[in-house]
């Protein structure tokens, strides 16, 4: 038997990568984020690795089911609103789509609008 296993870090990577697919969008640590990603800036660094970005987005699991939270600040120009389902669905199509990971949901914060 072979198993596949896709860590959090990929998934979140995948995550990062879909929602700054969405015009406007950047995809930014809250508060929460801010120290996970910290620590985990510097485990990669002391093992010499340059990881993609995964700051602003958290993955959780229900059995293999990814739950996600994606920080992100948005263009001053659009409605929060659409941006964020804009998010949801290039993150909901993406992350199953690259890591064979199915997305049971994906929550959108919008932590701040850039001017």
């Amino acid at each position: 038997m072979i198993e596949t296993v896709v860590s959090a870090p990929a998934v979140a990577a995948v995550a990062v990568h879909a929602a700054e697919k969405v015009a406007g969008v950047r995809v930014q640590p809250g508060v929460a984020g801010l120290v996970s990603s910290v620590v985990r800036a510097a485990r990669q660094q002391i093992k010499g690795l340059q990881p993609a970005p995964v700051e602003g987005v958290r993955v959780r699991w229900s059995g293999a089911v990814a739950l996600l939270e994606v920080d992100v600040v948005i263009s001053g120009q659009d409605q929060a609103a659409a941006v964020a389902r804009a998010v949801q669905r290039s993150v909901c199509a993406l992350v199953p789509e690259l890591t064979g990971v199915a997305v049971e949901s994906v929550v959108v914060t919008v932590v701040d609008v850039a001017w």
